[in-house]
């Protein structure tokens, strides 16, 4: 179990997001349902006040039409024709003279005229306007109307009516209830669901952080799980994922180091042995030259190994470089030349066919060094009159190096290993030779770096081949040769 310092645990505080999200969340719901509020009471209210217009105005001008038809106006002429007019309904009826003056008022006694009556709807309505207005309190509904009443084509006077409505009243206190409780309904549950999925979304977050702090700490064999099918559980994927490359990388570098380790002691052991031999023990200046010579070589081998594990390590962590557009056969004829000295010291016969070439996009040092290293192990471990194979050929859209042997061969369980570093199939034969157990594993990595392949095929006693494979790059001029 891996225990978190409290040092550490102080630089990962932070604030209860959630809190914050689910707040954020409420009021933008609150805003939204506030107007929607708003707006339902509003245009209900609106479609209550248009009929009640149209109702009363239609009341006023039934009025204004029987008045109009009068030969005079005046009390009792207009007293006479609300009467026969009893049907609109309405709590007060006003008729008013040209001047303003009133001639009738269904809330007076018919003796109490001749009195000016100055409302803002009579004044409008004098003006030759259809007036309607309204408003609503304690419950009710209070509506207002007053048009002008016109006797071939002259305003004589107007008529003016007043209604209170608690019915509508009820209606539009009932909406603005029911709209209010929904509402509020909406907002809580809004309020506890916002509450409840930021805890959850939290506690989640929580638990990836909690996670990364145990892998800071190097517990990579930690896995988080996350549960659902949101970006969460996407990123608890990745997250173990990458969990599991942190542990390959330490394994390798563990393995790494311990390798290294070890094909290092032997030649510093030597040298060791070596040199307290020629300090402890009285010997002949030959004897000592022969000694100090094994020193020298010991030494060569260190510098040997040293430079390939550098270059190992230069071409993991390097950034590709620009690729050129190269055939196979000059470097392969380049490499030959370079090797043909090692190969008649060791009695091999090399053979190239270059004839069937193509183009390939790659970094043309990369092709330098991996047809190098494996010319130089074909030579190496071959068998004294031997002979190595160089066959350059193109197979569907990839370009082929092929490269055979006539040596010992590899063993079947040998060849999954031979591209690891350090791996050597005999290793006395190796280090008789020089082999550092580096030059496949270089090979594998510029193989792979460039997009390419490499395998290896073998037959104990009869040889290997080593096939390495790059997707073919064809240009305009090579597609238009017939």
């Amino acid at each position: 179990m891996v225990t978190i310092s409290a040092s550490k645990r102080g630089r990962f505080r932070y604030s209860s997001s959630h809190i914050q999200y689910a707040l954020t969340n409420i009021v933008i719901t609150l805003a939204v349902l506030l107007f929607l509020n708003i707006y339902a009471s509003g245009t209900n209210q609106q479609l209550i006040y248009q009929n009640k217009q149209n109702s009363m105005l239609a009341k006023c001008q039934v009025a204004a039409a029987e008045i109009g038809g009068l030969e005079v106006l005046n009390p009792a002429n207009a007293a006479s024709a609300v009467e026969q007019m009893g049907s609109l309904l309405v709590d007060r009826i006003i008729i008013t003279d040209h001047s303003g003056v009133k001639v009738y008022d269904s809330a007076a006694p018919l003796s109490e005229t001749a009195e000016y009556i100055l409302l803002p709807e009579i004044v409008k309505a004098l003006d030759a306007n259809d007036v309607f207005s309204w408003d609503y309190h304690d419950g009710n509904m209070y509506s207002r109307a007053a048009i002008p009443i016109e006797s071939y084509g002259t305003i004589i006077g107007c008529v003016y009516m007043m209604e209170s409505d608690p019915e509508q009243g009820l209606l539009i206190q009932n909406l603005q209830t029911n709209i209010f409780t929904i509402t509020l309904i909406l907002e809580l549950a809004v309020i506890a669901f916002s509450f409840i999925f930021s805890a959850l979304y939290s506690s989640r977050l929580r638990k990836i952080m909690a996670s990364m702090r145990i892998i800071r700490e190097g517990d990579y064999t930690h896995k988080v799980s996350m549960g659902g099918q949101d970006e969460l559980t996407v990123l608890g994927h990745e997250f173990n994922d990458l969990t599991d490359r942190l542990q390959t990388s330490e394994n390798k570098r563990a393995q790494f180091v311990s390798d290294a380790s070890h094909e290092l002691k032997t030649p510093l052991a030597s040298i060791k042995l070596l040199s307290d031999s020629i300090m402890q023990n009285d010997m002949d200046i030959g004897t000592i030259r022969e000694f100090v010579g094994d020193i020298g070589n010991e030494a060569d081998r260190l510098n040997r190994m040293t430079q390939k594990l550098l270059s190992l390590t230069r071409i993991e962590s390097q950034v590709d470089g620009t690729c050129e557009i190269v055939k196979f056969g000059p470097t392969v004829e380049r490499v030959v030349r370079m090797l043909s000295g090692i190969a008649e010291e060791n009695n091999i016969t090399i053979l190239a066919d270059t004839e069937h070439d193509c183009p390939i996009l790659i970094l043309e040092d990369d092709l330098y060094q991996i047809t190098f290293n494996l010319v130089e192990n074909g030579i190496k471990y071959n068998l004294p009159g031997g002979k190595l194979t160089i066959r350059i050929y193109r197979d569907e859209d990839n370009g082929i190096l092929e490269i055979t042997d006539t040596g010992v061969g590899i063993p079947e369980e040998a060849l999954s290993h031979v591209f690891e570093r350090f791996y050597r199939v005999d290793k006395a034969r190796s280090r008789k030779s020089g082999g550092s157990g580096l030059g496949l594993a270089i090979v594998r990595n510029m193989v792979e770096r460039n997009q390419g392949t490499i395998r290896v095929t073998s037959i104990p006693g009869q040889g290997s081949t080593f096939t390495v494979s790059f997707p073919a790059f064809d240009t305009d001029d090579e597609e238009e040769t017939p």
